[in-house]
C-alpha cells in the first residue's frame, strides 16, 4: 500500500513541477485535451498545443522583459536612500515563507504543495457543479497558486499555530480553493463584456479588487452620464501636435520617458555606473530614451503573446466545458486582458498607480513606520495596469486614472499593516498585490478574532458571494459564458 502511495505521489510530484506549476505547459496541455476532447485530428491537437505553449512563452518573454527593465529603478531607490525595507513582490513574499516557516512555526515548506493540490481539486469539484455552487472558472495561472499557497499557509499557521499538520492542510484547502473558485468567478462578466465573448476570466492576485473597481467604475460612468458622460480612453481624440499620442506606441514611449527621466536623474549617472547597471562610457540620456523605448517594446511582445495563445484557449476549452465542466472558462493571466480594450489603459494604470505607490511609500517614511516598503514591479505593473483597463472600459479616462492611484496606495498601507501584524516583514518580502493586502487581512482577523468559528465565517463568506451574483442576474448568468451573442444582444444593448 505504502509503495503504491509513494508511486502516486510521485505522478503527482511530476505533474506538479513539470506541468500545473509552469503556466505555458498548463495552458498547451488543456489545449491538447480540449482538441482531443472535440475530436480535432490528432495533428490539429499538437499544432494547437504547440501554438499556445509558445504563445504564453512569448507572453512571459514581455512580461519578464518588463521585469528586468524596471529592476535599476527599484534596486536603485533602495540602495540610494538606504532603504532597510520589506519588498512587496510575489517572488519576494514566497522567498519570504521559506525562510520563516520553519524557524517561526517549525513547519515543513513542502506541505504547500500538497495545499496546491488539494485546493486545485476543490476548485475543479466547485466548478463541476456549478448548478449549486454558481461557480464558472478554473484556475489555471499556476506560478501564481504556488505563490498564494504559501503565503495562505504562513496565515493559517499564524491564525492556528497549534493546528495538526492534517486540518491545517484540509482548512486552508477549502479556503484557497473557495478563493480560486469565487475570485475568478468574479471576474467572469467583466471579463466577457471587455473582450466581447473570448472566453476566459482572470485567475491573479486582484481578483476581488479589479471587479470591486470595475464596479465603482461604472457607478462613475452612470453618474457622469449626465454631464453628457466620461469617454474611454480609445475614444479620446487628441488635437494638433497632441494627436501623437492617439498612437498608443508613442503614447507609451513619450510617458515612459518622462517616467524614467525623472527617477533616473534622481539616481544619478554615478550610481547606475556604480552598480553596473550602465557603463561609464555609456550616453546618460541615451540609456535612459533605451529603457523607455524597451518598456514599450516588452508592452507589444506581451500582448502579441496574447494574441496568440487565447484564442487556441477559447476555442479547444469548449471541449473540456461540454465534456466534464459545463458552462465553465479557464481564469488565466491577467496580462491577458492587456490585448482588449485601450492599450493606453496599460501604461495609464502602470503610471497612476506608481504614483499611488510612491505617494504612500513617502508617508511610511516620514511617519517613521516600523515597515516601510520598497514597491516590486510585479504589484506596481499588473494589478494597477489590470484595474485600469477594466475601469477604463466600464468607467471612461476618469476611472483609469483615479482607481489605480487608490489601488495604489492600498498595496502599500495594506501590506506594511499586515505582514508587520503577521511577522513576515521580517524575512523582506510579502506578496504584496492588492487582493492580499485587503481581502486575505480581512480573512485573517476573522480567523484570528474568532477561532474557528472564523474559518466558517469566511467559508461561508465565499460560498455566498457567486449566489448573490446569480441572483442579481439569474438569466444571464449562465448566458455569458455560454452565449454570449446572446448576452450581449440582450444585457449590453442598453449599455
Amino acid at each position: 500500500m505504502q509503495t503504491i502511495l509513494d508511486f502516486l505521489f510521485k505522478i503527482w510530484e511530476f505533474f506538479a513541477s513539470n506541468i500545473l506549476t509552469q503556466p505555458a505547459f498548463l495552458i498547451g496541455f488543456i489545449v491538447l485535451i480540449g482538441y482531443i476532447l472535440l475530436e480535432r485530428p490528432l495533428y490539429e491537437s499538437i499544432a494547437g498545443f504547440l501554438k499556445a505553449t509558445v504563445g504564453y512563452f512569448i507572453l512571459s518573454v514581455g512580461s519578464g522583459g518588463l521585469i528586468n527593465n524596471f529592476r535599476p529603478i527599484l534596486v536603485g531607490l533602495k540602495d540610494r536612500f538606504n532603504l532597510d525595507a520589506m519588498v512587496i513582490d510575489p517572488y519576494f513574499g514566497q522567498n519570504a515563507v521559506t525562510a520563516g516557516v520553519e524557524e517561526t512555526f517549525g513547519r515543513a515548506f513542502a506541505d504547500v504543495m500538497l495545499l496546491l493540490l488539494f485546493a486545485f481539486i476543490i476548485n475543479i469539484i466547485l466548478v463541476r457543479f456549478n448548478k449549486y455552487t454558481k461557480l464558472r472558472a478554473v484556475f489555471t495561472t499556476g506560478n501564481v497558486q504556488v505563490q498564494q499557497a504559501s503565503t495562505a499557509f504562513w496565515i493559517i499557521l499564524f491564525c492556528f499555530p497549534t493546528l495538526g499538520r492534517i486540518p491545517t492542510l484540509v482548512v486552508m484547502s477549502i479556503i484557497l480553493g473557495l478563493y480560486w473558485a469565487v475570485g475568478s468567478n468574479l471576474t467572469v462578466g467583466i471579463t466577457q463584456e471587455l473582450t466581447e465573448g473570448a472566453g476566459f476570466a482572470i485567475a491573479h492576485q486582484q481578483m476581488f479588487g479589479t471587479a470591486f473597481f470595475a464596479k465603482m467604475a461604472e457607478k462613475m460612468h452612470k453618474k457622469d452620464a449626465k454631464d453628457k458622460g466620461s469617454k474611454r480612453l480609445e475614444d479620446i481624440e487628441l488635437p494638433g501636435f497632441l494627436s501623437i499620442f492617439n498612437e498608443n506606441m508613442v503614447a507609451t514611449s513619450i510617458l515612459m520617458l518622462f517616467f524614467f527621466g525623472i527617477i533616473f536623474l534622481i539616481l544619478g549617472k554615478p550610481y547606475l555606473v556604480k552598480s553596473e547597471f550602465m557603463l561609464e562610457t555609456d550616453n546618460f540620456f541615451f540609456y535612459i530614451l533605451k529603457n523607455a523605448l524597451h518598456f514599450a517594446v516588452y508592452l507589444a511582445i506581451l500582448q502579441l503573446g496574447v494574441r496568440t495563445f487565447v484564442a487556441e484557449l477559447t476555442e479547444s476549452f469548449q471541449g473540456i466545458a461540454n465534456k466534464w465542466l459545463p458552462g465553465a472558462v479557464p481564469g488565466i493571466d491577467v496580462a491577458a486582458t492587456f490585448g482588449f480594450g485601450s492599450p493606453n489603459a496599460v501604461t495609464i494604470g502602470f503610471l497612476f498607480g506608481a504614483l499611488g505607490q510612491f505617494l504612500a511609500i513617502g508617508l511610511l517614511i516620514a511617519l517613521k513606520s516600523p515597515t516601510v516598503v520598497i514597491a516590486g514591479f510585479i504589484p506596481l505593473f499588473f494589478d494597477n495596469a489590470v484595474i485600469a483597463t477594466f475601469a477604463n472600459n466600464r468607467g471612461g479616462a476618469k476611472a483609469a486614472m483615479i482607481f489605480p492611484f487608490i489601488s495604489g496606495l492600498i498595496q502599500v498601507f495594506g501590506s506594511a499593516l499586515f505582514a508587520t501584524w503577521i511577522g513576515l516583514s521580517q524575512y523582506g518580502g510579502y506578496l504584496g498585490m492588492f487582493d492580499w493586502a485587503t481581502v486575505w487581512p480581512g480573512f485573517a482577523v476573522i480567523m484570528k478574532l474568532l477561532g474557528y468559528v472564523g474559518i466558517a465565517v469566511v467559508v461561508f463568506i465565499l460560498i455566498m458571494i457567486p449566489q448573490l451574483q446569480y441572483r442579481n442576474n439569474p438569466e444571464g448568468y449562465f448566458m455569458v459564458t455560454e452565449d454570449y451573442d446572446e448576452y450581449a444582444k440582450r444585457f449590453l444593448a442598453e449599455k
